[in-house]
């Protein structure tokens, strides 16, 4: 080549994304996918069932035709599942909920997950986990070497950032939500303990100003997953307001008008709403432990989440106490700034090429 050539493009390792999972309703694994996807440094062939195929048709694709397209090329599977026919792959594990609390999933979904997922995390060549409390319960069940499991935390996009008071009003028109209001986002499975909130938030009413309402926001876990225990009630408590599943260009809006996020998760692998609750300005009460305390570092108001008089003193505090909302801002803001896409992609990328050699 002489010198005044144009160098030529260095070769795009052969990499496929299992994308089976985006066949399944936008949620926090498929926005997981689809931010790494976007910014990853370089490209891969994303493959996906040619129908949305969930419960035994898509395990069978998966397990099945998948591996007969790959070709030999590296196989990422984003989603604690993937083909056991094949080795070379790295999986993205966010959670080990199937082994540490199969009692909150559906007896079906429980069984086949634990038996997959400690025999999928050894024969990968990599395991991504999304944090060190998820990487601390992989190496707990599957026996796998602590070199193959890489941590790499989710990140927060841009768009989570205090809107302005324009943007919060139109958001409040649009979801007839008028007065100050306390926000939780999440769905109803028993881990996200919605049952506990709405008991400490019935039980706190009174210490509040009357205005105070609190807004719940996501969508209903199926029963398919969580079975009959899965669901929780808002029957005879009142200032609760259920908004269903809120479209992701409202979110930030909503989380920047609210006094304050109230996230008490009794199982994180990672914990989303509140680093982008702290990323729009918000204070976040949320439970302590799991993956969750871990990535809201000191900048929550942390309490057990199944102690109802904690969770209940928590919310008080938060609503109500001026110095500690613009003291959690401060730290909240800070906090989220550390968490990028662009830097969880870029790890990612570097996982999939060592795993490539």
């Amino acid at each position: 080549m002489s010198p005044s050539a144009d160098p030529q493009p260095s070769p795009v390792p052969g990499f496929v994304l299992n994308a089976r999972v985006m066949s399944a309703p936008i949620g926090g694994v498929q926005r997981y996918v689809q931010e790494v996807l976007r910014h990853l440094p370089g490209c891969v062939e994303v493959v996906a069932p040619g129908l949305a195929q969930r419960d035994f048709l898509g395990h069978a694709w998966e397990q099945v035709i998948l591996p007969a397209q790959l070709r030999g090329r590296l196989l990422w599977s984003p989603s604690n599942t993937g083909p056991l026919a094949v080795a070379r792959q790295v999986v993205t594990i966010h959670d080990m909920v199937p082994l540490d609390h199969p009692e909150w999933l559906s007896r079906r979904f429980a069984a086949w997950y634990r038996w997959l997922l400690p025999r999928l995390a050894r024969r990968a060549r990599r395991v991504i986990a999304v944090s060190g409390f998820t990487r601390e319960r992989i190496l707990a069940h599957c026996s796998v070497a602590p070199e193959k499991v890489v941590t790499i935390p989710h990140g927060v996009d841009a768009r989570f950032c205090p809107r302005p008071q324009g943007e919060v009003a139109a958001m409040r028109r649009r979801l007839d939500l008028h007065g100050p209001y306390l926000l939780s986002v999440g769905g109803i499975g028993p881990r996200k303990n919605l049952a506990g909130l709405l008991a400490a938030w019935a039980r706190v009413q009174g210490a509040l100003d009357a205005e105070v309402v609190l807004a719940v926001a996501g969508a209903d876990a199926p029963t398919r997953i969580f079975g009959e225990r899965g669901g929780a009630s808002a029957g005879g408590i009142a200032r609760t307001r259920f908004l269903g599943q809120v479209e992701d260009c409202v979110l930030p809006a909503l989380y920047s008008g609210a006094l304050a996020l109230v996230y008490p998760s009794l199982y994180e692998g990672f914990g989303w709403p509140p680093l982008e609750a702290m990323a729009c300005g918000v204070p976040v009460v949320a439970g302590r432990g799991t993956g969750l305390e871990e990535s809201v570092g000191g900048a929550a108001l942390l309490v057990d989440p199944s102690d109802g008089g904690a969770l209940a003193d928590g919310i008080v505090a938060a609503a109500g106490d001026r110095a500690l909302r613009a003291d959690l801002r401060r730290r909240g803001l800070a906090r989220a700034a550390q968490f990028s896409w662009e830097r969880a992609a870029a790890r990612t990328w570097e996982v999939l090429q060592a795993a490539a050699d």
